[in-house]
């Protein structure tokens, strides 16, 4: 019987807030079926996400970075499954936790890191139907997305009223590429009448009808009430997908080009491109100026993520021992 899960994963303002947002997710789905969950990693420069951890009385063990030192406590923490979810984790950590007896779940984006696991997790879009490099068990597609409760007690509220539509824009509770202020100017650029919410760690003067926000735990609120949300292809755009929510997108690190380019192809979300410019203001143009074409993006994703992907996912970690 499982009874403590060890979660190693960092957040802060080089590393965004991704990965610990969806772990948040799986911890929940644990802590409600009786495990014992800490997390294992550093959050430095990220104060909502330490809140997080906090509101939920998840505890924080600050995790050395070398694999021999990490399975040290692992085993001084008596942990019965490691979930790692890094992409700054030295290849073989998995295999060196692996060896003190506890098992392991990797949350990957394709590519696994060189990391040994018991059992591999992929979330993305049409992630089952992308070869794999290794021959082991793996969790792949968007059933097995993993969402917050905070997001799956919500129903989108949004739906197109009036003339003015509302946005939301964020890049992540930290912005880690700093990209915020250039996508509300893009925004602005369009010239077509809005109303957005912007959500920045970083204040700064936005022009137009632009209200600039720090990072909010109620963003699944704000998202639930948008009519469009201009973000990257992060863990997010599931909980987007979930909500029914219209999306344009673009990416601001290699790994989230995996989920654009799958979303996007699909005609699931709209596409913005790798940075604000002409193509990207010519799409905002379009999406704020025709309610049937921002629906028609939010109608083609809902449905696609059911909610239930946590409880798949925590399913096959308890059977790992």
């Amino acid at each position: 019987m499982i009874g403590r899960v060890g979660v190693r994963c960092d957040a802060g303002a080089g590393r965004g807030v991704g990965h610990l947002v969806r772990c948040v997710a799986l911890a929940e789905e644990l802590r409600g079926r009786g495990v014992e969950v800490s997390f294992l990693g550093d959050l430095a420069g990220s104060a909502w996400a330490r809140a997080q951890l906090l509101a939920r009385g998840l505890p924080l063990v600050p995790a050395p970075a070398a694999p021999g030192r990490l399975a040290e406590l692992v085993g001084d923490l008596r942990l019965d499954v490691v979930v790692l979810d890094s992409y700054d984790l030295a290849p073989g950590t998995g295999a060196r936790v692996r060896r003190t007896g506890a098992a392991v779940l990797a949350i990957v984006d394709g590519d696994p890191l060189g990391q040994e696991a018991d059992v591999y997790l992929d979330q993305n879009l049409g992630a089952e139907l992308r070869p794999f490099p290794l021959l082991a068990e793996r969790l792949a597609g968007v059933r097995y997305a993993l969402l917050r409760d905070s997001v799956r007690r919500l129903r989108r509220t949004a739906g197109p009223r009036g003339d003015v539509p509302r946005v939301l824009c964020f890049f992540g509770g930290t912005d880690s590429a700093g990209v915020t202020p250039a996508w509300a100017e893009a925004l602005v650029a369009t010239g077509v009448p809005f109303r957005a919410t912007v959500v920045s760690p970083r204040p700064f003067a936005a022009d137009g009808p632009i209200t600039v926000i720090p990072p909010t735990d109620r963003l699944p609120e704000l998202m639930s009430e948008a009519d469009l949300v201009l973000t990257a292809a992060g863990s997010t755009i599931w909980e987007l997908l979930y909500l029914g929510v219209p999306a344009a997108l673009t990416w601001v690190t290699g790994n989230q080009l995996i989920g654009y380019e799958a979303l996007v192809g699909g005609g699931i979300a709209a596409g913005l491109g790798p940075a604000p410019g002409a193509v990207a203001t010519e799409m905002l143009t379009r999406l704020l100026a025709d309610p049937a074409l921002r629906e028609e993006y939010g109608r083609r994703g809902s449905g696609l993520v059911d909610g239930k992907g946590r409880e798949r996912v925590a399913d096959a970690l308890l059977a790992l021992r």
